[in-house]
């Protein structure tokens, strides 16, 4: 799925920005709060073009979180492993998620992998669609350099994939999913968007796909190898991961 910003209009884009920055900030807002935050800002809009645009942006006005990989029923569920579960080590839990990435004339979506014990990023990837593949090379790069125990995502399609699926199988690793509408089963991810939206994509205002890549590539290596976390007792995600 991909939707030039010619194609949507500029005035489509900007309502589309709004909506990513007040939905980060407030992740709870459904399509009748967003509709009012917008019309106060001034926007003449109703109900109806915002459920559009939650829908092309992946988000759902009755869901807590972004879903922007949507669910394919033909592809298998696999069952939440994480509930109570303890923390222990690094390579235990990896999860991933994808978020919307605003740019000054459109928009790209993000994928990242990450540690659950130390945070840290081990892959990512940036894509202009939301197809398999791109959720595919950033999986096979990150398998080439280690492996989990548990790999931890949504239920959505990039994820379901059977070659996404039968990454992971072959290597022994046990699927887990989120539970439908369960927006803190993957909480680790959502931090991490988070900080990089705050700290980065709503500071620079990028104007590229190239743009966004490149002061991406440059946050995520400062978020592991400098950025220190009060979680993990002060230290930098590359010291707790390589520890």
């Amino acid at each position: 799925m991909y939707y030039s910003p010619k194609a949507l209009g500029s005035e489509a884009v900007r309502l589309m920005n709004l909506i990513d920055e007040e939905f980060t900030r407030h992740p709870f807002y459904g399509t009748r709060r967003m509709t009012a935050y917008l019309r106060h800002l001034g926007h003449e809009i109703n109900r109806k073009r915002v459920q559009g645009l939650y829908r092309l942006m992946g988000l759902e006005a009755n869901h807590p979180k972004p879903n922007l990989s949507r669910k394919n029923s033909e592809h298998k569920i696999y069952p939440y492993l994480l509930r109570d579960i303890k923390i222990e080590r690094i390579n235990q839990v990896w999860s991933t998620d994808i978020t919307y990435i605003r740019l000054q004339e459109g928009f790209a979506y993000l994928m990242a992998i990450i540690d659950w014990r130390s945070r840290y990023v081990l892959d990512w990837q940036l894509s202009t669609t939301l197809e398999a593949d791109f959720c595919i090379e950033a999986l096979t790069r990150t398998l080439e350099k280690g492996t989990c125990e548990i790999f931890n995502t949504d239920q959505g399609a990039q994820f379901t994939a059977v070659d996404f699926v039968a990454l992971l199988l072959n290597k022994g690793i046990q699927i887990s999913m989120d539970g439908k509408g369960r927006a803190l089963d993957n909480v680790f991810v959502e931090r991490l968007w988070r900080s990089l939206k705050y700290e980065l994509i709503y500071q620079m205002e990028f104007r590229s796909v190239r743009e966004a890549k490149k002061g991406i590539e440059d946050y995520f290596l400062f978020y592991n190898n400098e950025r220190f976390h009060q979680s993990l007792n002060y230290k930098t995600p590359q010291q707790v991961y390589f520890s």
